[in-house]
């Protein structure tokens, strides 16, 4: 087998591919040299008010005959919390830029009706607020990110959120918060400083960000618990320019520190965002459609999101001049497939789910464990109805989508220790696209457990996978994956759910494990001692 090896990220990039409908890889892994911890937070997940994000996706109110609690919709609460959702990012996204706290506090019939300026100039009910927000993360098991208004807001409006947040009982934001039903005050560990402001959030330069962000990181603060994460505004996919300008001027408090002055060695920033959409192909105004697709989609979509590694890699060095202890992480706090909606979609935005999302989420993740030195968070784009979702609603009607099973297969990996590995695979090639025909990421968690999660690309060609493990001794392979028919099967409110993973024969023989997965497919083998 022509074929060249790489370390962690498992690709095959340059392999070459033999004819056949089955082709062999070869894994070597290093499972006692355990590398940097994959954060919970790369499996984070992003809501913002949009489509029906929020609205009947989250927040059906207290007088709805679908079950909730306090408003928040139960079948979604319990989906949630069975993948481990570690942080959920609010209010946005663009809408966050225009979005005044103040008005989503206080007895809900008395919250003034706005505007949703950012998306489609729908009325915003401001029924979604701080509280209920807080009660949403509570049910599930999440902490908080809240994502500041820089845009059309202030630093004292910014300042003010965070008092009636996080102040002491006793104080008077304090009370104003316990008015409104809740006495304790939050914990909010990491802060947005605003939303993609190259763009909806203001239209700003590098330079005029960095000053921004300096500007409100001095009065941006946690009043009780641990110290609040600031996370600045960070590219628009490959704009490195960007990075360098704002890691050269904000990271630090005194970027050029002169011997006698005070000074300070702690960051401003705790991390710098990066946002990145995956389509078929890269042209913005050309997404391709979300179903009824052929091959070249499938494989114009996949080159697109296996771009996440070198992006990573190259934001990652402009900030490796700046910050050489990777001190500073790389938030990719927006990320996800985002195809065009069907002309009858049920919402702006609303995306059915396919097998090909859960190929690219297999493949995404592979990537930020693969980064795991840098990237400490990752925000899926967007958690219900709209986009690369984890759930679908439709009334009362809930489905979980492949993608939610993906998540559910990979929450192995948080707070586990990547584990080098080692891949040998022929080359995915789909007319001028060449891409790496198997992503594998693999950890070890604490109570030794190893896991590897393998992601065939290729739509065509099933994979018999041979993985030679090194060090330990290893005794039971158990392994499930997800897969479907065609390229494009999708998930129906009406129809058995076809993509719930099902198991797959392994086995192990003299620390080799084998085991062969199907084309167009997400795997995870669990090994024990």
């Amino acid at each position: 087998m022509a074929a060249i090896s790489m370390l962690v990220p498992g690709a095959s990039s340059g392999a070459t591919q033999s004819p056949g409908p089955t082709s062999d890889a070869r894994l070597i892994v290093d499972t006692d040299k355990p590398g940097p911890i994959i954060d919970p937070n790369i499996y984070g997940q992003f809501v913002e008010h949009l489509g029906r994000g929020v609205y009947e996706g989250i927040w059906v109110g207290s007088d709805s005959s679908i079950p909730n609690v306090r408003g928040i919709r139960s079948d979604v609460v319990a989906a949630l919390r069975k993948v481990h959702i570690p942080v959920i990012r609010w209010p946005g996204g663009c809408f966050a830029d225009g979005y005044h706290w103040a008005d989503g506090i206080g007895p809900a019939n008395q919250r003034p009706q706005g505007i949703n300026a950012a998306w489609d100039k729908s009325a915003e009910t401001n029924a979604f607020g701080t509280h209920e927000y807080m009660d949403f993360l509570d049910q599930i098991g999440a902490e908080a990110f809240v994502s500041v208004n820089v845009g059309s807001g202030s630093v004292r409006e910014a300042d003010d959120w965070m008092r009636y947040m996080t102040a002491p009982t006793a104080s008077q934001p304090g009370r104003s918060r316990t008015a409104n039903g809740h006495a304790e005050p939050w914990a909010v560990p990491f802060i947005g400083v605003g939303n993609e402001s190259w763009g909806c959030g203001g239209n700003m330069t590098a330079d005029s960000y960095a000053a921004t962000f300096r500007n409100y990181a001095s009065f941006l603060r946690s009043y009780s618990g641990e110290r609040a994460k600031l996370i600045a505004v960070g590219a628009d996919t490959d704009d490195y320019d960007w990075t360098d300008r704002v890691m050269a001027q904000a990271m630090m408090w005194r970027p050029h520190p002169t011997p006698l002055a005070y000074t300070t060695d702690q960051p401003l920033m705790w991390g710098l965002s990066l946002h990145f959409y995956t389509f078929a192909g890269n042209d913005w105004r050309n997404k391709g459609r979300n179903i009824g697709f052929g091959t070249a989609e499938w494989a114009a979509a996949l080159a697109r999101a296996n771009l996440t590694d070198e992006l990573i890699r190259r934001h990652s060095a402009i900030m490796d001049k700046y910050d050489p202890d990777k001190r500073v992480a790389l938030a990719v706090d927006e990320w996800g497939a985002w195809f065009q909606s069907e002309k009858d979609a049920p919402s702006q935005l609303y995306l059915e789910s396919t097998l090909r999302d859960a190929v690219i989420a297999g493949l995404s993740l592979n990537i930020f464990n693969h980064h795991a030195d840098r990237v400490r968070m990752a925000n899926l784009a967007q958690m219900v109805n709209v986009i690369q979702s984890l759930i679908l609603t439709d009334g009362a009607k809930m489905v979980v989508t492949p993608t939610y099973h993906v998540f559910d297969l990979y929450k192995v990996h948080q707070g586990a220790a990547l584990v080098p590995t080692e891949v040998q695979a022929h080359a995915y090639v789909e007319g001028d696209t060449r891409l790496p025909g198997l992503s594998v990421s693999a950890s070890k968690d604490k109570a030794g457990k190893l896991h590897m999660t393998l992601v065939n690309l290729d739509p065509a060609r099933a994979s018999t996978v041979y993985i030679t493990l090194r060090g330990g001794r290893w005794r039971t392979a158990t392994a499930q994956t997800l897969t479907a028919d065609r390229i494009d099967t999708r998930i129906s409110f009406d129809a058995p759910d076809p993509f719930i993973p099902k198991p797959l024969p392994a086995r192990i023989v003299q620390d080799q494990v084998e085991l062969k997965i199907a084309s167009k497919s997400v795997t995870l083998l669990e090994i024990s001692q």
